[in-house]
């Protein structure tokens, strides 16, 4: 009997049973510390649906507003509209403005140098005429307020 009672031991000389209960009690202990400490985390988180933003900043803009932006972006759209126009229309009139100042050049060099004729003064009021209008256009500028 005293053979049963005699200690187990393991080849370094200790007992053995003794570090195979401390695993044994080690894993749960360990499981509930796990367990405490995540309930200990989720218990001082802050709440995850409430936002860190100002309210003010992230709340959409009210009707007035939207209506107000709207037409904005409406009013930007129509000024770069007449504005590609209005340059587009430069365009044509410099070219018109162009090939007239050619053909005026054209029937002076036809005509004798102390006649001009009422053709001739005509296409330089043309021109004159023209030139103006396209100054102005150049000098305005839609929505540019």
């Amino acid at each position: 009997m005293q053979e049963q009672m005699k200690e187990r031991r393991g080849p370094d000389g200790r007992r053995a049973g003794w570090n195979l209960g401390l695993r044994r009690n080690a894993v749960p202990a360990g499981l509930i510390l796990l367990a405490a400490l995540t309930g200990v985390a989720q218990v001082t988180s802050p709440n995850p649906c409430k936002s860190i933003h100002d309210p003010a900043l992230t709340t959409p803009p009210d009707a007035n507003a939207q209506m107000q932006m709207r037409d904005q972006q409406t009013r930007t759209q129509n000024y770069t509209a007449a504005n590609a126009e209005r340059k587009k229309q430069i365009a044509d009139d410099t070219a018109k403005l162009l090939k007239l100042a050619t053909d005026l050049k054209a029937e002076v060099d036809k005509t004798s140098k102390d006649t001009l004729s009422l053709d001739v003064i005509r296409k330089a009021d043309d021109i004159e005429r023209l030139a103006h209008n396209v100054k102005e256009k150049m000098k305005l500028s839609v929505g540019g307020g």
